[in-house]
């Protein structure tokens, strides 16, 4: 494709609405193949997500027809060197694995050419929604590396051994129903509806109790981290703590009420 001169290194857009924030992945004229500007961009709006107090949900999309080709090797090659995260020191970890983590739901839709880092940006989401025509690869080993994006570990995780190495053992790609057997996906769509679904559900997520949402998100992820006793323990506080807050008098009203509920997250 040809080099867009407005837009030569990509760019990472936000858009707010209302409590949802929309985070694009943007350099379509490369197959959204990802620079140390961008890495940095999709840091920090990963962050604002995290810290801005009205946002409670974020969609990760791509321009275009393609998810993203990967990293983008020459222009990532003297970051990689220096060993920093892609996504900016101070960030928010975008994958998931090191922290500082993420304590708001992230929804991605995925559509065309979804390889290596696009792979794993999704599978460190909440849920995934993916067009008919995507085309998944892990294919590190085929360059000499090994994914350190997680999906060594998660692709394990959903799939089994054998699966996940048929895949991340070879530079093969699989496709959308693959992905929907193997867990790393949650929908399938036509190709075009991926945004428009992911929409739908995050708007669904922030009509939710925000203080809930993160707590359930928080309880999960203690059970993969530290295993099911501690994530037990933790049923003893956690709806006695969110009883005592606003939201819990405004979910009991709207019961009795019979009317939807308008949460704040206090």
């Amino acid at each position: 494709m040809a080099d867009d001169p407005t837009n030569p290194d990509g760019r990472i857009n936000t858009e707010r609405r209302g409590h949802l924030l929309l985070i694009g992945i943007d350099r379509p004229h490369k197959f959204n193949g990802f620079t140390p500007k961008m890495g940095q961009e999709l840091g920090d709006a990963y962050t604002l997500l995290e810290n801005d107090g009205d946002l409670r949900c974020g969609v990760l999309h791509a321009v275009g027809p393609h998810t993203t080709a990967g990293l983008d090797m020459p222009a990532m090659a003297p970051h990689r060197a220096k060993g920093g995260p892609i996504y900016g020191e101070g960030n928010i970890d975008c994958f998931g694995l090191t922290g500082p983590h993420r304590t708001k739901p992230m929804v991605a839709a995925v559509q065309g050419i979804t390889y290596t880092i696009g792979v794993e940006l999704m599978l460190a989401c909440e849920i995934v929604i993916a067009a008919d025509d995507c085309r998944f690869s892990q294919l590190e080993v085929q360059r000499n590396l090994v994914a350190t994006g997680g999906a060594t570990i998660r692709m394990v995780q959903r799939a089994g051994w054998g699966n996940a190495m048929r895949y991340l053992l070879t530079d093969d790609e699989f496709d959308a129903e693959t992905a929907m057997r193997f867990n790393y996906i949650q929908e399938i769509v036509p190709v075009g509806q991926q945004l428009d679904r992911a929409i739908e559900l995050a708007e669904k997520i922030c009509a939710q109790a925000p203080l809930a949402v993160r707590g359930t998100m928080a309880n999960s992820r203690k059970y993969l981290e530290q295993g099911f006793d501690a994530a037990v323990a933790e049923f003893k506080t956690v709806n006695v703590e969110l009883g005592k807050t606003n939201d819990a008098k405004e979910g009991l009203a709207a019961f009795v009420e019979k009317r939807p509920a308008k949460f704040t997250g206090t």
